[in-house]
């Protein structure tokens, strides 16, 4: 999901305040002030909650709870399951035969049927509604129509999509893809109610899902109340009466509400609590790996950063990065030094490699001098990583890998951080192609595939891809995996091809990141997915 650690969002001037309703209230004891409601710290989405334009953290802990799609990932593994599927069935990886199961309803009472399906992918993938996940529809076919790179749409719907009966449709892709159907958890494949087409004004005042939480009331820069939904038909019910997300601009104001009693929940225990977290907590702290990478990415615009030499230079720079030394005193070891540019949550077979990157993530101070040196030295004589200051303390670890750095080539002016005030002028620079050095990067899974980790950063033009870095082999390679029907096969030519991205130090890998939550002793059964979100249905209440 895309989120301030990932590429792909601005922030959104429309403010969604949902219709005034009873904020919990009354009984009940600890943080959240209603018997049986988890409260929870939060952070107001930056776009509305429509399943195709919520692509951050935040907005995807509501999209959890109020939607569920055709396949849903295991809390646990990861492992894409079906929840809405009864079957998807392919005999050529281009051609799929969905059918959906019956029985299930939109909280509003209507029909969850296939069309429910259709119509929110075409909305989704229709430029003039402009969705940011828009082009987790680009393989179906005709998408181009709909989303052109230029141009008006010529199309209202993608001719790849076709109900074939009420619970039934089919799809065509543009190219085989064989685990396309393990996409289909990601939030911007959930059904939409026609409630939401009809009166969408009134659909984004209180949104209207098929999850097991309801939308209660919302006020922005306050407080989200949801509550259990006592229709829903899925086997994963709220074993909670509801869950009150309330909104916190600063994690250790958070941290300091959970330890003094006042919040139940707070899943990103901040930097500065580390070293005391174990003695304020206990076993109530979570530490548990997550399908989030941090590296260092490159300008390859600027030409000064894509020489004949540059894949030294950067290999070299890699190799100055002591990832030991600054994930042990930094995060006290909620990070795990990167040994190549997926997740360990992926597992071997999944295509984890803990030894892919081999020595180019080796700490070896002679060795990095050596390649950058052969890369041509430091552009200008001297590297300024850029980061935004506002949110993650990345001051702090970016000041160490320049220290880092600094100490390995024995200059002190050789790397500096390079602080911008927002992430919005972060992002914005990003976007606007204004980067002059490398800049903090990172990704946060959408889904449990190796794909997921290359494609959208590194092939040519893709969503992600912000810097813009291009090479035919890698491509090439990434087309191959995705036409293999043998999944074995097609994680092996994944990473066939992740290795152009290490031989040529496409980004430089830095770490893995956990999922990091402390709970108050008033709630039970708390743990964190694979994609660091808590399974808020799960948390019982005391």
């Amino acid at each position: 999901m895309r989120g301030a650690m990932r590429s792909g969002w601005t922030v959104c001037a429309v403010a969604v305040v949902l219709t005034a309703a009873a904020c919990g209230g009354g009984g009940g004891s600890g943080g959240s002030g209603a018997s049986g409601v988890v409260s929870a710290s939060w952070g107001d989405p930056a776009n509305p909650l429509e399943p195709a334009n919520t692509n951050e953290v935040q907005g995807g802990k509501v999209l959890d709870m109020i939607f569920r799609g055709l396949k849903r990932y295991d809390p646990k593994t990861a492992e894409a399951k079906d929840m809405l599927a009864e079957k998807i069935e392919t005999s050529d990886s281009v051609d799929f035969a969905v059918t959906v199961k019956d029985g299930w309803t939109f909280s509003n009472g209507e029909p969850v049927t296939a069309a429910s399906f259709v119509d929110a992918w075409n909305y989704g993938a229709d430029l003039r509604n402009n969705q940011r996940n828009a082009y987790f529809f680009g393989y179906i076919e005709g998408y181009a129509d709909v989303h052109p790179d230029t141009g008006e749409p010529k199309a209202t719907t993608m001719s790849g999509l076709k109900v074939t009966g009420a619970r039934t449709f089919t799809v065509r892709l543009t190219q085989k893809f064989s685990t396309w159907p393990e996409t289909l958890g990601y939030a911007a494949f959930a059904p939409l109610p026609r409630a939401f087409f009809d009166d969408h004004s009134g659909w984004l005042a209180k949104p209207v899902g098929n999850g097991p939480y309801l939308v209660d009331s919302y006020a922005r820069g306050s407080q989200m109340s949801l509550r259990a939904w006592a229709g829903y038909p899925g086997p994963d019910k709220a074993r909670n009466g509801g869950v009150d997300l309330r909104v916190y601009t600063d994690n250790n104001s958070a941290y300091t509400d959970l330890t003094a009693g006042n919040l139940d929940l707070v899943d990103d225990v901040p930097a500065a609590q580390l070293r005391n977290v174990r003695a304020d907590l206990g076993d109530r702290y979570i530490n548990t790996p997550a399908g989030i990478i941090q590296t260092l990415a490159f300008p390859y615009y600027d030409t000064v950063w894509n020489t004949p030499g540059g894949a030294r230079l950067r290999t070299g720079i890699s190799r100055a990065i002591n990832r030991e030394q600054i994930t042990d005193t930094i995060f006290q070891r909620t990070r795990t030094p990167a040994k190549d540019w997926t997740s360990p949550v992926l597992g071997a077979d999944g295509g984890f490699d803990d030894t892919l990157c081999g020595d180019a993530c080796d700490y070896d101070p002679a060795e990095a001098k050596k390649l950058i040196a052969e890369g041509g030295g430091l552009p200008g004589g001297g590297l300024k990583i850029t980061y935004n200051s506002d949110t993650g303390s990345h001051k702090d670890w970016v000041d160490a890998v320049c220290n880092s750095i600094n100490n390995a080539l024995g200059d002190d002016r050789a790397c500096a951080g390079n602080s911008i005030g927002t992430f919005a002028d972060f992002r914005g620079q990003i976007t606007q192609s204004k980067m002059s050095g490398p800049f903090r990067a990172g990704w946060q899974m959408d889904y449990p595939l190796i794909q997921n980790f290359l494609q959208p950063l590194y092939y040519t033009n893709a969503s992600s891809n912000d810097g813009k870095w291009s090479n035919q082999e890698f491509d090439k390679l990434v087309d191959q995996a995705n036409a293999e029907s043998d999944p074995a096969k097609a994680v092996d030519t994944f990473q066939q091809a992740e290795r152009v991205v290490r031989d040529q130090m496409a980004a430089i890998p830095l770490w893995y990141q956990n999922g990091s939550a402390g709970y108050s002793p008033r709630i039970s059964d708390v743990a964190l997915n694979p994609f660091s979100l808590p399974v808020y249905n799960e948390i019982k209440v005391s």
